[in-house]
């Protein structure tokens, strides 16, 4: 049997909760220092608390050391181990390959960052003593299989959020603008800025458009055929994303790996226990997103970018067909009233609605709705709203409304067994319970002497009083076997059964399985040349990789701010984008490009063969 692990992301211990309570198997969060994104810390304390929570369900604990680490951090690095493993994580999601020779009981998955994308890569991260292997966005099925083949750890894939341009762990580009590395959680995101597109003479091919920047991933009904390559664990972006689209993906994407179990149950099972109330239909259009891919799952090329719109735009939900200011044309804080022509099905606003649209030098505005009434928006004025704007809707509050209150807390179901007996005319009443991870309790309860007038009332009152909740756990009286009266009892003494036997339970571990650890394989060895897309910053993984015979040419930091630099290469081709492809779209070679942004220049490079774009520093622009 198959074990399926839906992984979600948590800025904070509350969206930690909310992941679990809507679904998630596993839950990765940041510790206090050492995330790939900075601005998503958390206390071990917090991270303490969420692993309580999550460990009730059988739920898993990931906290992300994925920066690379200089020399001056190691001991640093250890202790913040060490404060990982007391709080109870279950695994560290690891970038840099010093963290493996670190005496630890703490099993490590290689991260993205890692840029897994070839067989050979993973089985060298393996044998570093990996146990699980975070694989790049872009492979295409076919590459998911070698890999299968190659490695015998577990197999993680990114299946829904927002997409790096670049490959993982390759980007260099905020290092080379700002001095932020991406790989120390500082990226500046330059793909989602806005670049003209210059030929070798100057001319514009393109204006202000975010030419690097791609849609968001969804790949939700690809779910069966990532599992039928032997991916076990589904991973959903966005540890900087708010509480609203981590409830409706987790529920999206719990919901799809649900409906694969159900059609193939002797085949496939969900890691963690418990369920949740599932009245509510999530929608991932109505939250975070810049439209959707399936990137380059079937090895074929399509229309990736969101070019026109870097930042999520929402539900599209009419054009604008008036604007009418109310009051003075120069009083301040002055109003307007929009009136929109709606997309069927989308017509109802409501107040506090928010709103965008993209202006005429391609910048996203977006305001909220004061007082709306059907298809009126009534707001502050906003500069550039026009007759024949396209709307969309990014925040409805209805539908806020109706996910806040489905996302009800997660239950374990126990069924239980009772058996009333008497003896010296008095009854005990023994309770069997089995949770549905595989505890058991048994208890035995005295009931007294008096039995009860009316059997099938008190059968009833047992009934539903025993299949009520307590905690986290929801009761299901199975059987009942009597053969003598009945005893005459209370439903406040029945309700102290039912709390006893939750206390018990809460006595024992939840029936989840250990996470496997790696095995180290010093004897595989490799030759090949590292430069500074290797990434290494310490001593530790410098001497890992000679003593698997690399030769190390450039280290990490020796990219610096070189002319001609390699900053990005990355599956997506932006002449594929523009229509202009020699390859796939049997236009003409363009010769040198250029992506130009505030006086800086970029030029691009496309390798056919790979099919493969590369981004690369040149001189200022004067």
């Amino acid at each position: 049997m198959t074990k399926l692990e839906l992984l979600a992301p948590a800025r904070n211990i509350d969206i930690g909760i909310a992941a679990i309570d809507c679904g998630a198997d596993a839950v990765y969060i940041a510790g206090p220092e050492f995330g790939a994104r900075k601005a998503a810390g958390n206390t071990f304390g917090d991270i303490a608390k969420l692993c309580h929570y999550a460990h009730e369900f059988g739920v898993r604990i990931f906290i992300t050391l994925n920066t690379i680490l200089y020399d001056k951090e190691l001991e640093k690095a250890k202790e913040f181990i060490a404060q990982a493993e007391e709080a109870g994580a279950d695994a560290l999601i690891v970038q840099d390959p010093a963290i493996t020779e670190f005496n630890m009981g703490i099993p490590i998955h290689a991260s993205t960052q890692c840029s897994i994308r070839t067989p050979e890569t993973a089985v060298f991260l393996e044998s570093l003593g990996f146990s699980r292997l975070i694989l790049e966005r872009e492979l295409p099925l076919e590459q998911i299989k070698d890999i299968r083949k190659a490695v015998k750890c577990d197999l993680e894939f990114f299946v829904h959020g927002a997409l790096c341009v670049c490959y993982s762990g390759q980007c260099y580009m905020s290092e080379y603008l700002s001095g932020r590395s991406a790989n120390r959680g500082e990226c500046i995101q330059a793909c989602r800025s806005l670049y003209d597109l210059e030929d070798s003479s100057g001319r514009k091919l393109a204006r202000n458009k975010a030419l690097l920047s791609l849609k968001d991933l969804n790949l939700k009904k690809r779910l069966y055929d990532l599992a039928e390559t032997g991916i076990t664990s589904f991973k959903i972006e966005g540890r900087l994303k708010n509480i609203s689209y981590v409830r409706n993906t987790v529920m999206d994407y719990s919901s799809a790996l649900d409906d694969i179990i159900e059609m193939y149950p002797d085949r496939y099972e969900r890691v963690s226990y418990g369920h949740h109330e599932e009245d509510f239909v999530p929608d991932p259009e109505k939250t975070f997103n810049r439209g959707y891919t399936e990137l380059f799952i079937d090895g074929k090329r399509s229309k990736w970018a969101s070019i026109d719109a870097a930042k999520s735009m929402g539900e599209f939900v009419g054009t604008v067909c008036s604007v009418k200011q109310i009051g003075e044309k120069d009083s301040f804080g002055r109003e307007i009233i929009i009136t929109v022509t709606p997309v069927p099905g989308k017509a109802v606003f409501k107040n506090g609605d928010g709103f965008s649209f993209i202006s005429g030098n391609s910048v996203i505005t977006g305001f909220r709705g004061d007082i709306c009434n059907k298809n009126e928006i009534r707001c502050k004025a906003i500069r550039g709203l026009a007759k024949g704007t396209k709307l969309y809707r990014n925040i409805s509050m209805e539908f806020e409304k109706e996910l806040e209150k489905a996302c009800k807390s997660r239950e374990i179901e126990v069924k239980t067994y009772v058996t009333i007996t008497e003896e010296k005319s008095r009854k005990t009443v023994t309770v069997s319970a089995i949770s549905e991870d595989g505890r058991k309790v048994t208890r035995t309860f005295d009931a007294g002497d008096v039995t009860a007038d009316n059997r099938e009332r008190m059968a009833s009152l047992l009934e539903s009083q025993m299949s009520k909740h307590y905690r986290h756990y929801s009761f299901l009286l199975v059987n009942t076997n009597c053969e003598c009266g009945f005893p005459l009892m209370s439903a406040a003494s029945i309700n102290s059964i039912r709390r006893t036997i939750g206390e018990e339970l809460d006595k024992l571990p939840c029936g989840m399985t250990p996470l496997p650890h790696g095995k180290k394989e010093p004897g595989v060895i490799f030759h090949r040349q590292l430069f500074y897309n290797a990434n290494i910053s310490n001593k530790v993984t410098e001497g890992i990789y000679k003593a698997r015979g690399f030769r190390i040419i450039e280290k990490a930091y020796e990219l610096g701010h070189k002319e001609g630099a390699e900053l990005m290469r990355t599956k997506y081709c932006i002449r594929y984008e523009l229509g202009f492809c020699p390859k796939y779209q049997g236009s003409k070679e363009s010769g040198p490009l250029f992506l130009v942004n505030n006086g800086k220049k970029f030029k691009l490079g496309f390798n056919c063969s790979t099919c493969e774009m590369t981004v690369s520093a040149c001189p200022e622009v004067k």
